[in-house]
């Protein structure tokens, strides 16, 4: 994923953005092959009811919603719900706010070419929320990369984002977990202890 990124002669500076929790390991990698700093982009799946893992949209930092179209109702009930599981997320986010960024400011990309990872695209929703946080901290040019991407989540971020580089756009993609040999879960000790070694580094 690196190699593809330095073939791309980005426009410095550059910063690379880790989706948490499994995009930071990916991110990581990148920022150091790049010798890139290395942060969060905060961001949090809205999971249908009963469904978690199924997307029915995504909140970002900074009041960014985004719905996932599919889902997307007209009906007073469901906007209703989807604000209630959006205010839970928001909670989360304010969590992992203080977990991961301490006593840092908010993010200043004023300037700066953002690559925004993730470990793989479903939907795109979360990748969608990211860019547009991204877009409103100033970020000069976006680019998305991952290793894997849905052909659906490709043509949702190509809209937003200035540049995407994907290593795998498969015709049917069921789960993101079926293109690593390990996909265990990133927990949030993982997380800072790989942000707390790029801001030593730096």
């Amino acid at each position: 994923m690196a190699t593809e990124l330095q073939r791309l002669s980005l426009e410095p500076p550059i910063i690379v953005l880790g989706l948490p929790r499994g995009g930071v390991p990916v991110a990581h990698e990148i920022a150091s092959a790049l010798r890139a700093p290395l942060d969060v982009m905060l961001v949090r799946k809205v999971g249908m009811p009963g469904q978690p893992e199924v997307a029915i949209g995504a909140i970002a930092c900074g009041g960014i919603v985004v719905h996932e179209p599919r889902f997307e109702a007209t009906s007073r009930a469901f906007t209703r719900q989807f604000e209630d599981l959006a205010d839970s997320q928001r909670r989360e986010l304010m969590r992992a706010e203080r977990l991961f960024r301490h006593a840092l400011p908010p993010l200043d990309l004023s300037g700066q070419t953002a690559i925004l990872v993730d470990d793989g695209l479903a939907t795109g929703s979360t990748m969608l929320a990211g860019i547009r946080a991204a877009r409103q901290a100033g970020a000069s040019a976006i680019v998305v990369a991952a290793p894997v991407a849905s052909a659906d989540a490709v043509e949702l971020i190509e809209a937003e984002a200035d540049r995407v580089s994907m290593l795998s756009v498969p015709m049917r993609l069921y789960a993101v977990g079926e293109f690593y040999a390990n996909f265990d879960q990133v927990d949030d000790f993982e997380v800072k202890g790989l942000l707390a070694q790029h801001r030593r580094t730096a």
